[in-house]
């Protein structure tokens, strides 16, 4: 386009483009003619209208750019009309130009002009951490609207209308600013969970857009998450942390769409906690951390409830951090600092040969409760020496009592004179359960598998005392005694009895799992069993719909040939298979299928033979069709199941175990301070000496009915724990400016360049 020479702000539109040549524009073939007034309309035209600057508009973005304010005061002087808040294709307007050239003398004088529209400045000066600049443009807007400071922008190409200054100003984590925005009085709502589904929530759903409102919680987890968020909102950064982790990880789950996201967050603010208490100079710093007691239920019973719940919130890098482990191997051993010392078969063999000190150890606790060793016997790694060593005479009892002979068993409970000793070992063993549950809480203590594990292998026990006493009952009043095996009832009570203490045997030897933790190199094989087993469990369900799918299409499908035989030309005789004539028996091949051990006639069909045209002579007739179906459903089954979902199952789990070992310290850790937290409450005297009162465990039991007492020491160590914090948090900014150092010296140097141009700015006007 061309400028006019009286007015040079003006543009003169271009000629119009000269006629296109008509080459026979008549009528066509079909009758059809192009008019000539289409041919403007297939010129091109954009479909995308965007704000256009002028030459007097391009010179005014240049005076703002060099920072000269007398330059551009004279700009303006010398064009009175002019538009001060012009754009450009950008939506870039002079004066956010200013904020981002970092010069705050052209932002105060472009503030000071009248009708000065601030847009999305002030969330450009946020982003680009200038504190300074942003507190011009904030006291312009409360000057303007005292509450326009506090909403965001409605109109901008860089930011949703619901990304207010603080939001923003937490995302991008400068301590400084969200200062200065919560002393003006802004705030921040937490945001509710996807689930929740109180009075606000629902009018949201009702009136926003899901999107919109999905967003807008992500970008809200954005803030509150951010650690200078947190150690300015929360007077317990890492308990916030662990709470905000647990919520955002339900949030994935609850939100598929945006699960990378909100697990990243999680991971994150995770993060955080552990570089907190990796900040921590000496144990007594860390102490102070984990013998805080907020946010768990019953903490006076721990010693670090801090752990504990670290613990419960699957805080796995923060149980296995150094420092914590530290504190954590200490309380365990003790003072006993040989332990670690000795070779591994020692200690294998060491509870062994603690065997024979458990009546000393009962002795001295219960008439020297007081004394150096019962102290040393009290440690956490004594203890559970205690309990493996009583566990193992328990494991030798029940095998005696599983090995005994049935042969000459009558209708009555066992009589090996094992059997008093045993109910005195579950007696005692259900006692340790129930304290345990009332200790910890049913809650918490039903959260791991492991007290599940107790729970039904003791319940399976007192069934086999339960049917034990049945049979005892059944054979005084029905006086059958002496009656043999074999005529038994399939419920006979004895036989219930039997199969409810094997199980139970089962299920108690397979408790030796738990005690491989400890190992380094059995724990993590012990642990990768566990997820495993998970895996496993989502494929059951995979299996379970396509057993039942091939189930239910074959379960009758040979019910006819069922018993037929059928005798060939040399007398050799073959019967039918009894593969699928019902449903128990379909399902019951397919099932052994899976495991290849299906006998591979199943898919034949055998028609017993039928009489021939004279007399001693037979037909064998064959089902072809019907026998192609049953092998080729058969087989199909066989690739599905064998072929596919094995193998799919076989590499889960081969990704989950390489998982574990890739994370072998954590996993590993985290698994081993469970095992610790288990015996750390336990008592010092294992089943079924738990049962014999002694004064440490009358007081204990006392003190749960005493009001908890206020130690000066631990309440010094409360009043200790802001101060720790606020020393925590100063390092933790320090070192993230240290490992930021080139972002911070080009933030550094970009403010140099705006000072630099102030002054010469300031020596031009002098001059």
């Amino acid at each position: 386009m061309s400028r006019d020479p009286e007015n040079p702000d003006a543009t003169i539109p271009p000629p119009p483009p000269p006629p296109m040549p008509n080459f026979g524009r008549g009528p066509g073939r079909m009758g059809y003619r192009r008019l000539e007034e289409d041919d403007e309309l297939l010129m091109p035209r954009p479909s995308i209208l965007l704000p256009h600057l002028q030459e007097s508009e391009k010179r005014f973005f240049e005076l703002v750019h060099s920072g000269d304010v007398a330059a551009v005061n004279d700009f303006l002087n010398e064009n009175p009309g002019f538009n001060i808040n012009c754009v450009n294709f950008q939506g870039v307007s002079g004066l956010l130009i200013a904020v981002q050239s970092r010069s705050e003398a052209m932002v105060e004088f472009l503030l000071s002009q009248p009708d000065i529209d601030i847009g999305d400045c002030v969330l450009h000066a946020i982003r680009d951490n200038q504190p300074k600049i942003l507190e011009l443009l904030l006291e312009k807007q409360r000057n303007t609207a005292p509450s326009l400071e506090y909403v965001g922008v409605t109109h901008s190409s860089d930011f949703p209308d619901y990304v207010t200054p603080l939001i923003l100003a937490a995302q991008c984590g400068h301590y400084e600013i969200i200062e200065m925005l919560i002393d003006r009085g802004h705030t921040i709502s937490k945001p509710h969970s996807p689930s929740c589904r109180c009075m606000d929530c629902k009018a949201q759903l009702e009136r926003d857009d899901l999107l919109h409102a999905e967003h807008l919680r992500l970008n809200l987890y954005k803030s509150v998450c951010n650690p200078a968020y947190i150690c300015h909102s929360s007077r317990d950064p890492i308990l916030t942390s662990f709470q905000l982790s647990t919520e955002l990880r339900q949030c994935s789950f609850l939100v598929p769409e945006f699960r990378n996201s909100y697990l990243e967050l999680a991971n994150e603010v995770s993060n955080f906690a552990v570089e907190l208490i990796a900040g921590c100079r000496n144990s007594g710093e860390v102490e102070t951390i984990l013998k805080q007691k907020a946010g768990i239920q019953n903490a006076s019973i721990f010693m670090y409830p801090r752990l504990v719940l670290a613990m419960d919130y699957k805080q796995k890098f923060f149980v296995a951090h150094a420092h914590v482990q530290h504190i954590v191997e200490s309380l365990w051993r003790g003072n006993w600092y040989d332990y670690n010392l000795k070779p591994i078969p020692a200690k294998i063999i060491y509870p062994i040969f603690r065997i024979l000190l458990l009546p000393i150890i009962v002795v001295m606790c219960i008439f020297l409760p007081k004394h150096q060793m019962v102290a040393h016997w009290n440690i956490p790694l004594n203890r559970m020496i205690n309990h493996v060593a009583a566990f193992l005479v328990f494991l030798v009892i029940i095998f005696l009592e599983s090995n005994r002979s049935k042969e000459n068993q009558k209708r009555m409970p066992p009589n090996s004179g094992l059997e008093p000793v045993i109910i005195i070992f579950v007696v005692a063993n259900c006692w340790s359960v129930v304290r345990m549950c009332l200790i910890q809480g049913p809650r918490r203590y039903f959260t791991y598998l492991w007290n599940w594990h107790a729970v039904i292998s003791n319940t399976f026990f007192v069934l086999t005392f339960v049917f034990w006493l049945a049979s005892y009952v059944d054979a005084v009043n029905n006086d059958q005694v002496d009656l043999e095996r074999k005529y038994w009832h399939h419920l006979d009570p004895v036989l219930i009895a039997e199969g409810t203490f094997a199980v139970a045997v089962i299920m108690t030897y397979f408790k030796l799992m738990f005690f491989c933790r400890l190992n380094y190199y059995l724990g993590p094989l012990q642990i990768s069993l566990g997820k495993m087993c998970s895996d496993m469990a989502k494929y059951i369900t995979i299996f379970i719909i396509i057993i039942i799918s091939f189930t239910a299409g074959l379960c009758r499908f040979y019910s006819y040939y069922d018993g037929m035989v059928q005798v060939d030309s040399n007398g050799i005789k073959t019967a039918q298979v009894s593969s699928f004539i019902d449903f128990s028996t379909t399902l019951k091949t397919f099932f052994w299928a899976v495991f290849c051990m299906a006998p591979l006639e199943t898919g034949d069909v055998i028609i017993e033979n039928l009489p021939g045209d004279t007399e001693n002579t037979t037909i064998i007739n064959k089902h072809l069709f019907t026998e192609a179906v049953g092998y080729i459903a058969f087989a199909l089954f066989e690739v599905l199941t064998v072929v596919m979902i094995l193998n799919m199952l076989i590499a889960t789990m081969s990704s989950t175990f390489q998982r574990v070992l890739d994370n072998i310290d954590v996993e590993w850790t985290f698994g081993k301070t469970d095992f610790y937290l288990e015996y750390m409450l336990q008592p010092t005297l294992p089943p079924p000496l738990n049962l014999i009162p002694t004064p440490s465990g009358i007081s204990a039991f006392m003190e749960w009915f005493q009001s908890p007492k206020v130690d000066p020491r631990e309440e010094e160590k409360r009043n200790d724990y802001p101060a720790l914090m606020s020393q925590l948090v100063q390092r933790y900014f320090r070192d993230k400016d240290s490992a930021a150092s080139p972002e911070n010296d080009l933030e550094f140097l970009k403010q140099e360049i705006a000072e630099i141009k102030q002054a010469v700015n300031d020596l031009l006007e002098k001059e």
